[in-house]
């Protein structure tokens, strides 16, 4: 059982407007009412976290709905089968993020003196350990493959090179290209930089590799937002035409789809996201002789082990191994 609310919340799809369907769980009493849109407001401020909670939130609401409990009965037995039945529906990193919502929300329940303890906090999670990412990575030539396939006698052509280079070259996440600016793209002791608004509010500078410098050079000059230093880097097209740009910011859901479409085009059978070029652009780095710490900077990592993640070196040696089986 879900109630609805007239609130507005901020998502990376746009805002939740008034009629959306919400946890009836957490809405029980206008005290939890207040604290459950604190923690979504106040104390959450990214964007994706927001929205990844608030599912999670709502799902964990309906089972408790499902069986007739209310907000001061749940107890830790709850909130561990819960996450029992979820390990049966979910993978486990899954899991973990949605107890870790639970936590959270739990949490800040208590210190409003809504609930007297955090019924989530002695749940163990699902182990999981990864040493190695799962982002699909491209080698060097598909993407050199992939670059030079892309037709560049419209404007959107050199949008979509520009964009893909970017995230190769910077190792950039896509949330940060779709909130730069064209002024976010500047020339500095000769060479162009580029800076990032990445998660958390951090503002990232890079120098931009050369091939990275010409592709947005070309691109700012096609589209003329020389002009316009505040508007949108990246702009999405016009449904009119979709020939012209918008001068509204592309979605993450709009580089996905023209990921998928440009590689296609260039006959790249691997299926790729937008993640692909970050973990594409560190192992190609890293195959080159660069440092690992060095990477963990340019990608804005807090930490090397993250960095590591994306470093898919090792499959090219495992490849070779197993072709040693030769029967």
């Amino acid at each position: 059982m879900v109630v609805t609310k007239a609130v507005i919340v901020s998502t990376p799809g746009g805002a939740v407007k008034s009629g959306e369907h919400f946890p009836a769980l957490f809405l029980a009493t206008p005290k939890a009412q207040k604290r459950f849109w604190e923690f979504f407001t106040a104390n959450i401020r990214n964007a994706y976290t927001r929205k990844a909670y608030l599912k999670a939130v709502c799902r964990f609401s309906d089972w408790c709905q499902a069986r007739k409990l209310e907000l001061d009965q749940v107890q830790p037995v709850h909130v561990a089968a819960y996450i029992e039945h979820l390990g049966g529906e979910l993978a486990a990193p899954s899991v973990k993020q949605h107890l870790a919502a639970l936590r959270m929300l739990f949490n800040w329940l208590v210190i409003g003196q809504v609930m007297e303890t955090n019924p989530a906090t002695p749940v163990r999670g699902p182990k999981h350990s990864v040493k190695k990412g799962k982002t699909r990575v491209l080698s060097a030539e598909e993407t050199r493959t992939l670059l030079d396939s892309i037709k560049i006698d419209t404007v959107i052509g050199l949008r979509d090179r520009a964009l893909i280079a970017l995230m190769v070259y910077t190792f950039a996440r896509v949330g940060a290209v779709n909130k730069m600016k064209v002024e976010d793209y500047f020339i500095q002791n000769r060479r162009g930089h580029v800076l990032l608004h990445e998660k958390n509010g951090k503002v990232h500078r890079l120098i931009c590799h050369h091939n990275l410098e010409t592709y947005l050079d070309a691109y700012i000059a096609g589209a003329k937002l020389d002009k316009t230093p505040t508007a949108p880097l990246f702009q999405s097209v016009t449904s009119r035409t979709g020939k012209e740009l918008s001068g509204k910011p592309m979605k993450q859901s709009d580089v996905y789809v023209m990921i998928g479409r440009r590689a296609e085009a260039a006959g790249i059978k691997t299926k790729i996201g937008c993640h692909t070029f970050r973990a594409t652009g560190i192992t190609t780095y890293l195959k080159n002789g660069g440092r690992l710490e060095v990477a963990q900077q340019m990608a804005n990592h807090e930490s090397a082990r993250t960095t590591g993640l994306y470093d898919r070196r090792d499959d090219e040696v495992s490849l070779d191994e197993v072709e040693k089986i030769v029967i």
